[in-house]
């Protein structure tokens, strides 16, 4: 069964497995102790240390293993902007980091401080000039990743890291998606990943914090990992992450060459194969394992499992999955297309004719889906003579019915007139202009409407 989602868990690469059984049987005493089988365990643990901090470009002494990359992600902002309190509370964020980022944010102003979201472009990356026009001197920390989890668009860290350094103002980097390909460029100040998105095992995270930075751990103090991720340190685990990011990265040129091919093949087939596809992030800029496309008047949930009974296990940031009923934030901050959303990231080894066997199943389970939701066959809208102004009531339906409503009714209103949706759910924000873009017609806005929710208003111009 072809296992199409690295981005969320990369398959556990063969050198990590070899390592983690060997460091059970030599690495299970206390690293911190004096006798044998602690000295063993603390030079697995020093070793294991020094390989990760060359594959990420720092001293070993400035890296910490932690328990996840989210806990990375929190002790990193936590510490960061402890160490920095007295020059201010600004905190500095892209809108599309990753959700770790984001809820130590959303804490971080319940407690007083200040946060600052940069937007960012339909390709999903941030602008460098704008990033640094949110620095000013109250800012104590920056955050910006290096590449999205959704969509697979590489940010500017290098030009944005420059702009941080000549203001003043500490950058921490979430490399969780692309450390497995190769270090970050530019002069960042702190940075967190996970060893399970390179093939590592789960339960291992690493931060790097550079000599310089003022940091100030959080929490109760612990002798382990500088301060900085107190308990026990999980030694099998911890080596075999590092194991494999070093095999990894060996292997990471010929392996990027060869996935980047397999996604360049489902960005160009994607569209021509199906109707009515918007295929979003940066077409260059972007990682070179992870494609994303949206499919219009298609039940996001019901697609994945579609595709999983073919045999496929791809992943959504779709609205209509059932852990939320909201957008996902990326789609909407780059103003994207939401419901029908596929993420496709291939994990190292991915054979190219599992690859084509997707491209064949994909078009059959779209179109069997929109079948079933009664949406509308693609096609050109003839003109009309009828009222010049319809209300499509849609109150009550999630995703994509409300989209699909309106695609039904606008040809009975002449071009000129309008269609007023009126929908409750939170997607038709985003997926109305976004339909309204991929169809040719003109998104006037919306208005509050008196039956409840929000009237959205589109005018046929085409």
């Amino acid at each position: 069964m072809p296992y199409f989602d690295a981005a969320s868990a990369a398959p556990l690469h063969p050198v990590a497995r070899q390592a983690l059984l060997a460091s059970l049987d030599e690495g299970w005493a206390d690293p911190a102790r004096l006798y044998r089988e602690g000295r063993r365990a603390r030079l697995l643990l020093d070793a294991a240390r020094e390989a990760a901090a060359e594959a990420v470009g720092c001293r070993p002494d400035e890296l910490v293993f932690t328990p996840s990359g989210t806990r990375a992600v929190h002790a990193g902002i936590s510490g960061a902007l402890a160490g920095r309190r007295r020059v201010g509370t600004g905190l500095v964020v892209s809108a599309v980091e990753h959700s770790s980022v984001l809820h130590a944010a959303e804490r971080h102003a319940a407690a007083g401080g200040t946060v600052t979201e940069v937007p960012v472009g339909r390709s999903g990356a941030v602008d460098a000039e704008v990033f640094a026009t949110a620095l000013d001197a109250g800012t104590a920390l920056a955050c910006l990743q290096s590449a999205n989890h959704e969509v697979g668009t590489e940010q500017p860290v290098a030009e944005v890291a420059e702009a941080c350094r000549a203001a003043g103002v500490p950058l921490l980097v979430d490399a969780a998606q692309s450390l497995g390909w190769g270090p970050v460029e530019g002069d960042w100040s702190l940075l967190a990943a996970s060893a399970h998105k390179w093939g590592g095992p789960a339960g291992v995270g690493l931060l790097a914090v550079r000599k310089g930075v003022r940091f100030a751990p959080q929490g109760p103090a612990d002798e382990r990992e500088s301060g900085r991720a107190p308990g026990f340190e999980n030694l099998p685990a911890i080596v075999a992450a590092a194991a494999s990011l070093r095999a990894v990265r060996a292997e990471a040129a010929a392996e990027a060459a060869r996935l980047r091919g397999l996604v360049d093949r489902i960005r160009a087939r994607v569209p021509e194969l199906v109707p009515d596809v918007e295929v979003v992030g940066d077409p260059v800029t972007r990682l070179p394992h992870l494609v994303t496309f949206s499919c219009l008047y298609v039940d996001g949930e019901t697609l994945l499992h579609e595709l999983d009974r073919e045999g496929f296990s791809v992943s959504s940031g779709s609205s209509c999955t059932s852990s939320t009923l909201t957008p996902s934030h990326v789609l909407r901050a780059m103003g994207v297309l939401s419901e029908g959303n596929v993420r496709v990231s291939l994990p190292a080894g991915t054979p190219a004719e599992d690859v084509d066997r997707f491209l064949d199943v994909l078009p059959g389970v779209v179109a069997g889906v929109r079948e079933r939701l009664g949406a509308p066959a693609a096609q050109a809208v003839a003109p009309a003579a009828g009222a010049g102004a319809l209300v499509v009531d849609a109150l009550g339906r999630r995703c994509p019915i409300p989209v699909i409503e309106l695609a039904k009714v606008i040809g009975d209103v002449p071009v000129g007139g309008t269609v007023t949706v009126l929908a409750d759910d939170a997607a038709a924000r985003l997926d109305i202009p976004a339909w309204c873009e991929m169809r040719g017609q003109e998104y006037v806005g919306e208005e509050p409407s008196e039956r409840g929710g929000v009237a959205y208003v589109v005018r046929r111009v085409a």
